[in-house]
């Protein structure tokens, strides 16, 4: 049947591509740029089942329930019509080539990490130009050469398969790293030797997104995996997360489990293991508010032991000289350090050392016997480094405003690393000596950027409840305020993540052209710790789409654009955002670019990961949290005869987080409601996942389409 499927998929598309000169050309008068191309094929009919769920007593139709099936020949039929309609509008638009060849450029901007140490050596990725993947680096001592380690663009020609993470051991002779096809994020765990380059005989199944801790003498690790198909319920495979231990040269099925029997399928625990290798902290995360602690010594036969449990505040633990260190926003919202012995964990012996202040404690790391703690105020990244008694010592100067991540070194170690980032400023890794509390670059990405020709601006803006919420602006400096800038409106608003100033290569093009790129810091993120969260969660999740709609009438009323020249653009849970703007808001904007979304959020939790994300959004398998769900699903609140922005929706076939299905329904339900002339495009990529370590040769294709679609939409000439 395959074969039978892929020879009919291959003469409807040949067909499809003569009947170009035959098909349809629109205007809409609303705006600039809205002539779809005259050799446009006409959209996709999608059949309508009369599939009606009756919901604690709601009747919801669903009539394109059988998108679900991406293995059935008719869902894959559905998916080949939707590219070559969206590949015969956006494939003749005026200045295409010329934005693929910059985009080209921008995107071959490499990319550095900070680097992990080992044996007085240094691991670290690093990209360079046309490299679709990174590269796993050794340098050996301060001022060694570099020498590869891991190149996974030799393994796949096209990029596909993705370095996914990596843990080199304290002494640095060996190094465990993840790999993963199609951008699956299913990774399989190798261990190299890192003076000869030989792989060990350790391959490890089901390692997703690994913690990973190596004992002190490098004998074997503590690590994160997951259940093999038949050893759990159907469906379950993706869930059941435990801590193993695994002993160099053992059996990888003999490994025992340390931690996860008998608990929550969702549970997520990260692992901190002690610099002399006795206490294993084991954080457990249970969505994005709440979390557990236990603690393990390995030194003895007994069970971990429960360090806090059951309670709604978020906790993670770290050890170090027999105390372990407690970050939480237990009685402090914005977090506070605490710390106990090891020996005696309970939540009464805790003992604060580093209080709650108005900026949020995001993490810390203890470098060379001192706490190295990164902030975030209004959006922007600081760091200080304190003593075990939580007295501040210093804080390290950054380059400016921007966003810190990427915090390493070794409990014992002399030296802490950092990425530092900005708009305007390409990833830069700084280098902070313990002893002489000097910082220096260690290492930088150079960038055929004048940074000096852009400006980037703080604002704030009121929501419809009087809530203040701030949006970073990047323009071009002396913009004219004129109302007609092609603007491009971006945030996320969920899961405790924050937006703060990130080098976005694609975006430069944009900004290029004059286009002005706006960030706005929603509630359900971090910036202003876990009330600002919670504000933004559940059944507050509304106020995060009722503040991108602020966001969008604030750029409107302070003259930057006007609806015409406005587009909107959001992924994963940014790509609920603007799928709920669409909705919510139709008449506001112009275009919409809505990449691996979740949109059916009555059914999400059904698909790949998301029972995950149930502390998050809810249930709608709950009558209570179905209602709120209900209220704002974007698929659920599609209106027949609305005129409707250009849309393109994107997505994934082998997307293991949000599933396809949500794009695809929502293409098939937009378009048949559509009012207006505005085209609703679908792309469905092949060999491609939720956007992880994306090929850079995939994401030049990505970007030209996004750029051609609003560049076409908001009226700006190449």
């Amino acid at each position: 049947m395959r074969s039978s499927f892929a020879l009919m998929t291959f003469f409807f598309i040949f067909f499809s591509s003569l009947l170009l000169f035959a098909a349809i050309s629109s205007t809409d008068k609303s705006g600039a740029g809205s002539s779809i191309p005259k050799t446009a094929l006409k959209p996709p009919k999608a059949r309508k089942d009369n599939v009606v769920d009756d919901l604690y007593g709601v009747k919801i139709p669903d009539p394109y329930r059988w998108l679900e099936n991406a293995r059935s020949p008719e869902t894959q039929q559905f998916v080949a019509e939707e590219a070559a309609y969206t590949r015969s509008v956006l494939d003749p638009l005026p200045g295409r080539d010329k934005i693929h060849a910059r985009l080209q450029q921008l995107l071959e901007i490499g990319n550095v990490r900070s680097p992990k140490t080992g044996g007085g050596s240094y691991f670290y990725e690093r990209r360079e130009g046309t490299q679709n993947q990174p590269v796993l680096y050794v340098r050996e001592g301060v001022n060694g050469k570099d020498r590869v380690l891991v190149d996974v663009n030799r393994q796949a020609a096209d990029g596909t398969i993705a370095l996914d993470w990596f843990f080199p051991s304290h002494d640095g002779r060996y190094v465990a790293y993840g790999t993963s096809p199609s951008g699956s994020e299913l990774s399989t765990l190798h261990v190299i030797e890192t003076a000869t380059g030989k792989l060990l005989r350790d391959t490890i199944e089901r390692t997703r997104a690994a913690s990973l801790q190596w004992r002190p003498d490098g004998t074997g690790f503590y690590y994160t995996r997951y259940p093999k198909p038949g050893e759990v319920p159907r469906g379950q495979e993706m869930y059941n997360r435990h801590v193993f231990y695994h002993a160099l040269g053992s059996y990888p099925e003999k490994d025992p489990l340390i931690f996860g029997a008998g608990r929550d399928a969702q549970d997520w625990p990260n692992l901190d293991l002690s610099e002399n290798g006795r206490w294993l902290a084991i954080n457990v995360e249970q969505g994005w508010a709440k979390s557990e602690v236990f603690l393990k010594d390995t030194t003895s036969e007994a069970p971990p032991t429960t360090v806090v449990a059951g309670a709604p505040h978020l906790y993670e633990a770290k050890t170090f000289r027999g105390n372990v260190y407690i970050m939480t926003n237990d009685g402090a919202p914005m977090f506070r350090l605490c710390v106990a012995a090891a020996e005696h964990p309970d939540r009464k012996n805790w003992r604060e050392i580093i209080p709650e202040t108005d900026a949020v404690l995001k993490e810390f790391r203890i470098v060379g016997g001192e706490i190295v703690a990164e902030y975030e105020q209004d959006a922007t990244s600081h760091v200080k480094v304190f003593g075990l008694d939580g007295k501040l010592i210093n804080e390290v100067k950054l380059p400016t405003l921007g966003k810190v991540s990427g915090l390493q070194g070794e409990a014992n170690g002399k030296e802490a690393f950092l990425e530092f980032q900005s708009y305007t400023i390409p990833p830069t890794i700084l280098r902070y000596e313990i002893a002489s509390k000097k910082t220096s670059e260690w290492a930088k990405v150079n960038a055929p950027i004048d940074s000096k020709q852009y400006e980037v601006k703080q604002v704030w803006f009121h929501s419809n409840d009087g809530t203040r919420v701030p949006m970073f602006i990047v323009s071009k400096k002396g913009l004219v305020l004129n109302g007609k800038n092609p603007t491009l409106l971006t945030g996320y608003g969920g899961f405790n993540l924050s937006r703060t100033p990130s080098f976005e290569r694609a975006i430069f093009i944009w900004l290029e052209h004059g286009g002005v790129y706006a960030d706005a810091n929603l509630r359900g993120g971090s910036e202003f710790g876990e009330k600002w969260h919670a504000a933004g969660m559940l059944g507050n999740k509304q106020n995060v789409f009722d503040d991108f709609a602020a966001a969008a009438e604030y750029l409107i009323a302070q003259k930057y654009t006007d609806t015409d020249h406005l587009g909107i653009r959001g992924r994963s849970n940014g790509g609920l955002l603007v799928g709920a703007a669409l909705t919510q808001h139709p008449e506001l904007f112009k275009a919409v670019v809505c990449q691996v979304p979740l949109l059916d959020m009555l059914r999400y939790q059904n698909f790949q990961i998301a029972k995950l994300w149930i502390p998050e959004y809810g249930s709608a398998d709950d009558p209570d949290q179905f209602k709120w769900l209900y209220a704002y699903s974007p698929y659920h609140h599609v209106v027949d005869g609305t005129k409707y922005p250009a849309t393109l929706i994107m997505t994934a076939d082998t997307d293991t987080r949000v599933d396809p299905m949500h794009a695809k329904k929502m293409a098939a339900r937009l378009q048949a409601a559509n009012g207006g002339s505005n085209p609703i495009l679908l792309e469905v990529d092949t060999k491609a996942g939720h956007g992880l370590d994306k090929p850079i040769a995939k994401q030049v294709e990505d970007w030209t389409d996004i750029w051609s679609f609003l560049f076409w939409q908001l009226g700006v000439h190449e």
